[in-house]
């Protein structure tokens, strides 16, 4: 979370946010909870810094959970979401230490905890850009069965060489925080891994934060939004089970 393309088209948080789902709290966490309660696997998605109540990340959390999964989008910034980067009395070098990556990753598992309490015997999680960085951290424990990081934030090689899980890695062509010669290296990385599945995607024309901040109007990114939706379900509808 260090790259101008990280805040790009941010949400309208201001606008309504409709959803099929409900805010609840979970393991002290609020969050965006969608799908049938009733289901033996969850997905957890975590947001990038514009925070959980971004309208196209509840949408797609209802979109997954029409799969079958119960679906929870966490409040891990504590609405302390970045908004106005224009304004003077914004420090983001205070901002992200404040929302350290070891921090949430702790916060989420009380979450999961609370999850499986309720009978959910298999967890999945994907991340965006900063969590992303989250999720990384909780593929290296055994509290999840599956991830997925969509246009990762900045990711260090000791942390994928822990990864203990299945992980899919989707990144984008324009990427300067984490660009295809990056990718490739974290593919080869993970690919001599025989413990477990890896998967590393590029996506060619659309840039980093392409799958959850696209722009309506621009059908080419919408097109590969969506693919990059669906591959991220397709994973996790054969490791999470």
């Amino acid at each position: 979370m260090s790259s101008p393309q990280c805040f790009e088209n941010p949400p309208n948080l201001n606008s309504d946010i409709h959803g099929a789902g409900t805010v609840q709290e979970l393991g002290g966490l609020n969050s965006y909870v969608t799908g049938s309660s009733d289901s033996k696997l969850a997905l957890i998605l975590v947001s990038d810094v514009f925070g959980y109540e971004a309208p196209k990340l509840r949408k797609l959390a209802d979109k997954v959970a029409a799969a079958g999964f119960l679906v929870v989008v966490p409040d891990l910034l504590y609405g302390d979401y970045i908004v106005d980067l224009n304004n003077p009395q914004f420090d983001r070098e205070s901002w992200r230490k404040a929302h350290g990556k070891d921090k949430a990753c702790e916060d989420t598992k009380p979450l999961i905890s609370a999850l499986k309490s309720k009978g959910v015997k298999s967890v999945g999680a994907a991340g965006f850009c900063w969590g992303g960085v989250v999720v990384v951290k909780l593929a290296i424990s055994t509290d999840i069965q599956a991830a997925v990081i969509l246009h990762p934030g900045l990711i260090a090689d000791n942390e994928f060489n822990e990864v203990r899980i299945p992980i899919a890695i989707l990144g984008a062509e324009i990427d300067h925080l984490f660009p295809p010669e990056r990718l490739k290296q974290i593919e080869e990385m993970l690919s001599v891994k025989a413990e477990f599945e890896s998967f590393v995607k590029l996506y060619p024309g659309v840039s980093h934060g392409w799958t959850l901040r696209y722009n309506d109007d621009d059908e080419a990114t919408v097109k590969s939004a969506k693919e990059a939706h669906q591959d991220m379900l397709n994973w996790f509808i054969k490791h999470v089970k």
